[in-house]
């Protein structure tokens, strides 16, 4: 039987020429219709505006408003999917995955484990090979589950398991651990101080977070503290070409990647683990049917339409992102440069075996500090000068460091770029 269609259009196709067509509303080149989004007093779309743009258009810049460097929203690539709508295009139909489980009795699509490992292969930034795959609701579920699989090896002892990173650590280790209030963890702080402590207690029952490339900082982080009874959580979030060179393979007992680095889907909510150790797996999965009944069968088919899109273009996401990364880190450091009381981390160049060629780093993430001995709140120099970052010591160091994020929206990009030039201008930087 032939399927009926609207005016020629396959029924199915009809959700996607919608969308599209709001695309073209355009919303003066700031902001964004959505099918799901703000409706007006005929309960049409409208034009949701970016930061500092305002007007039914989003045509009209606030001239005073704030530059938003604060969150990790990866709406940098963004670009790139428009110019890639009809590949990455998805249609769910009602029927579709009504079961809460797959065929085979799992939670988990064999299709798009499939295509995580390939992924990696081609990217070559970590070992899939004999590594079991677990998938969360993000990074952020992820690193709970496995934070809570290992502390589960602690059996013997009646204390709770150490919780450590190095200083400048990515604060959610400390706020899950604090905030889920686990009576067999315990978030114990700088992994520097843990293995340097001279009360000489051996280093047993830890759990150390090792965050590669780094967030804040952006730099490739290793284990600090050893020991046959030390596990390793490595978050390689930002482990892809775009923000870090890919020396080698990663080939860690316990690796967390997510969706929200990769192609900028963050609202997703999709991230995954790779895996050595079955117990650990077996427990990592345990957590995630308790939790959440696994992640949404929706989200695993965009995140399997996602990727297959991904590894149809080759290189191309990855090309566009190093660019746009490369491009503002070279507009920030140019600013900062006219002025000698801001520094940002320094990199030296290495050898990317993705790109086959020494390789510059791009991370999401500046850290920036505040040189003067004096100026030693460098969050409220900056919100004086209407910018909002990410202050120190919530990552465990001083206050003198500041996160700029510079992965959120180009409109973003350029008004934090242009506050940053009036602070230097005024002469108090």
């Amino acid at each position: 039987m032939p399927v009926p269609t609207n005016n020629g259009i396959p029924p199915s196709d009809n959700w996607v020429l919608e969308d599209e067509t709001l695309a073209e509303i355009g919303c003066s080149g700031h902001g964004r219709a959505y099918m799901d989004g703000l409706v007006g007093d005929e309960n049409e779309p409208v034009c949701e505006c970016n930061t500092c743009y305002t007007a039914p258009d989003c045509s009209h810049f606030i001239p005073h408003c704030t530059a938003n460097a604060d969150g990790g929203d990866p709406l940098f690539l963004e670009p790139f999917w428009m110019q890639h709508s009809t590949s990455s295009a998805l249609v769910v139909s009602g029927w579709h995955r009504k079961s809460y489980n797959y065929n085979d009795d799992t939670k988990i699509s064999k299709q798009l484990e499939g295509l995580i490992r390939k992924l990696h292969a081609f990217v070559g930034n970590a070992v899939t090979r004999n590594r079991y795959i677990v998938l969360g609701a993000g990074s952020t579920q992820i690193l709970n589950a496995a934070a809570s699989a290992l502390s589960l090896e602690n059996t013997s002892s009646h204390s709770p398991t150490r919780v450590i990173a190095s200083v400048p650590y990515y604060s959610l280790y400390k706020e899950q651990v604090e905030y889920f209030n686990a009576e067999r963890l315990e978030f114990e702080g700088e992994a520097y101080t843990w293995r340097n402590r001279s009360d000489g207690r051996p280093s047993t029952n830890v759990i150390e977070f090792v965050t590669s490339p780094n967030n804040p900082d952006g730099r490739l982080n290793k284990a600090i503290v050893g020991g046959p009874s030390v596990k390793t959580i490595s978050d390689r979030a930002y482990y892809w070409p775009h923000f870090t060179p890919i020396p080698a393979p990663a080939d860690e007992d316990l690796m967390v990647f997510t969706l929200s680095k990769l192609t900028g889907h963050a609202g997703s909510r999709f991230g995954w683990a790779v895996i050595k150790d079955e117990t650990v797996f077996n427990r990592m999965v345990a957590h995630m049917d308790l939790n959440s009944m696994g992640v949404s069968r929706d989200t695993q088919l965009r995140a399997f339409k996602l990727l297959k899109a991904v590894l149809e273009e080759g290189t191309g996401i990855f090309d566009f992102a190093y660019r746009t990364m490369k491009t503002i880190w070279e507009r920030l450091a140019a600013t900062l440069a006219l002025s000698n009381r801001f520094s940002l981390q320094k990199f030296n160049p290495q050898y990317c075996s993705f790109y086959s060629k020494i390789s510059d780093f791009s991370p999401a993430y500046a850290w920036v500090k505040r040189e003067r001995e004096e100026d030693k709140d460098c969050y409220a120099v900056l919100k004086a000068a209407n910018i909002i970052g990410r202050q120190g010591n919530i990552f465990g160091s001083e206050d003198r460091y500041v996160r700029l994020s510079l992965v959120r929206s180009q409109d973003d990009l350029d008004i934090l770029i242009h506050r940053l030039r009036e602070l230097v201008s005024a002469g108090t930087m």
